[in-house]
């Protein structure tokens, strides 16, 4: 059992060190935030567990960028609903009144969140993208400066 636990340990300490380098590390916190951030709630964590796996990034670290983000995920859900229904020219709509919410039929009420949701993530899109690169690019000469990180830096 003892030598199981050694294993695993082992691999526990390798997984937390994969893409540790000044540029990976700032991608991999950078998207973890970003992705933190969709406006649809339960959507983050496993879409970060996915790209972490896709791109070999740190699984832990995209995790925990995910989580910090989480109440500024919140709070974005209706800047990015209406930044969205800007742009795509589509006025206030009438179910975003609570009154009006409660009268909708079932269908409707989906349809109307569906849309919303639409909404919000093409705002998302539109944010995001451009807020990765400049968090990478930010961070990374954050991170340079860090000097264990620096010397990793070869191996990127």
């Amino acid at each position: 059992m003892s030598k199981s636990l050694s294993s695993m340990q082992k691999r526990a300490a390798t997984w937390l060190r994969q893409g540790v380098s000044p540029r990976r590390l700032a991608l991999t916190l950078a998207l973890g935030f970003a992705i933190g951030c969709i406006p649809v709630v339960g959507i983050p964590t496993a879409l970060c567990a996915l790209l972490a796996l896709a791109l070999r990034l740190n699984l832990p670290v995209i995790q925990a960028a995910n989580y910090v983000a989480w109440p500024l995920q919140l709070l974005l859900i209706v800047p990015f609903t209406r930044l969205g229904g800007w742009l795509l020219a589509s006025g206030p709509s009438h179910a975003t009144k609570a009154s009006a919410v409660l009268r909708l039929s079932p269908w409707n009420l989906i349809s109307q969140l569906s849309s919303l949701a639409g909404h919000a993530m093409l705002a998302w899109l539109v944010i995001a993208i451009p807020a990765v690169v400049l968090m990478t690019f930010t961070l990374t000469v954050l991170l340079r400066r860090v000097r264990s990180l620096a010397a990793s830096e070869a191996g990127d």
